[in-house]
Formats: structure tokens, C-alpha cells, sequence
């Protein structure tokens, strides 16, 4: 990924990318050529040195049928906006803006590791359902569904796990603007209902 010095996502970013919940696009090597897949994911620190990102597959997606090959790549993205240049007070003053895009994103690398056990399975879906659950009024549990069915969707996936070996960060959110075009960023994505890349400027721009 290229990333020029002043887009470089600290750790805190990374951080915010990997444990939020989230989908990433899962691309690998396969007997057939390059495939990719979206995946709904979980962040577990403690697995290796940099941690693992558990998700789970379609047991008939062909992807994941044969034995991993080389290196597998996870592309995680944060919030992500169209800007526009009327939005920048520098307009009026030069004019010399452009439109560009605002977004976060993580690419993370490792070694793919695919699980068929029963055990791992139901560990990995209670987790997940967890994360995304956490925020409803009356969240749903595995447990709310007869057993029988429960285990008959287990039987129907795999679980798929990334061990990290290195990750590649960028977050693009107006930090080559000066504060007053930063500001109007803000209240354009505002205007137009983008709270979290609004946020996100905002959250930036604190840091800097």
C-alpha cells in the first residue's frame, strides 16, 4: 500500500480497524487463481505475535476447499467519503482545491489457517454474534436457537483464521488541509449525513 508519511495510521487507528465490528475482504492464492470473499471477522490478540482475525466461510465457497497458498491478505476499511472542494474555505481565498475521498484502511497479512471442528466453530460464533449483538435491546444469543439447528449451521461452515505476521495502515482524512479546510470537512460531511467520517476527521485532527 502506498502510504505517504502524513496518511500513516498510528497505532490507535489500527487498533480502532481491527476491533471494531466490522467485514473484511479475505483475498488469497487458490488452485484456480486469486479469489476473494467478505467476511464478517473477530479480532483475537492473543494468538501469535501480532494476533488473528477468526471469521468463518461457506463450507461449499471453493475458496477455502484446498490447502492455503503463500500469503493471505485481509483489507479492512474504515469510513469512507467523497469531498468536495466547495466545502474548503480556501476555495473563496485561491482556488486552487480538487475533489478528493477520505478513508481508513488496514491491509493485514499472514498465514491462513482453516478449522473444521465443531468446537472452534461454536467458540467462534458465539464471539461474533456477541460483538454485533452488544448494541440491541434485546440482543440475540446462539441460545435463543434450538440446538439441533444450531449444530446443523456448524455442519454447513468452516472457520477461518488469519495469524498476522504484518499489517499496512492508512488513514486519509484531510491532515494535508489547513484546520479552517478541515473544519469546513467536518461540517460538509455533516450536512450530508456522514457522521462517522465526520468523526473520524474530527478524531484526526485532535491527534495531530
Amino acid at each position: 500500500m502506498y502510504i505517504p508519511a502524513h496518511f500513516a495510521a498510528d497505532s490507535d487507528a489500527v487498533h480502532r480497524l481491527l476491533t471494531g465490528p466490522a467485514a473484511a475482504n479475505l483475498v488469497t492464492m487458490t488452485a484456480g487463481g486469486v479469489q476473494a470473499t467478505l467476511l464478517p471477522f473477530v479480532y483475537e490478540a492473543s494468538v501469535g505475535e501480532h494476533g488473528a482475525l477468526h471469521a468463518h466461510a461457506a463450507r461449499n465457497n471453493p475458496q477455502f476447499s484446498g490447502a492455503p497458498i503463500g500469503e493471505a491478505l485481509a483489507m479492512i476499511e474504515g469510513p469512507d467519503a467523497y469531498i468536495s472542494p466547495s466545502w474548503y474555505p480556501s476555495k473563496a481565498g485561491h482556488g486552487r482545491v480538487v475533489p478528493t475521498w477520505n478513508y481508513s484502511t488496514a491491509h493485514v497479512y499472514g498465514e491462513l489457517r482453516i478449522h473444521d471442528d465443531a468446537g472452534w466453530l461454536g467458540r467462534h460464533v458465539r464471539r461474533l454474534t456477541g460483538l454485533h449483538e452488544s448494541g440491541q435491546e434485546h440482543p440475540w444469543s446462539v441460545d435463543d436457537a434450538p440446538a439441533g439447528f444450531i449444530a446443523g449451521q456448524l455442519r454447513a461452515i468452516v472457520g477461518v483464521e488469519l495469524v498476522i505476521s504484518r499489517i499496512e495502515a492508512k488513514e486519509k482524512l484531510s491532515q494535508n488541509r489547513s484546520a479552517a479546510d478541515a473544519e469546513g470537512v467536518v461540517r460538509g460531511l455533516r450536512a450530508s449525513g456522514q457522521e462517522d467520517s465526520a468523526a473520524a476527521v474530527e478524531r484526526n485532527r485532535r491527534a495531530i
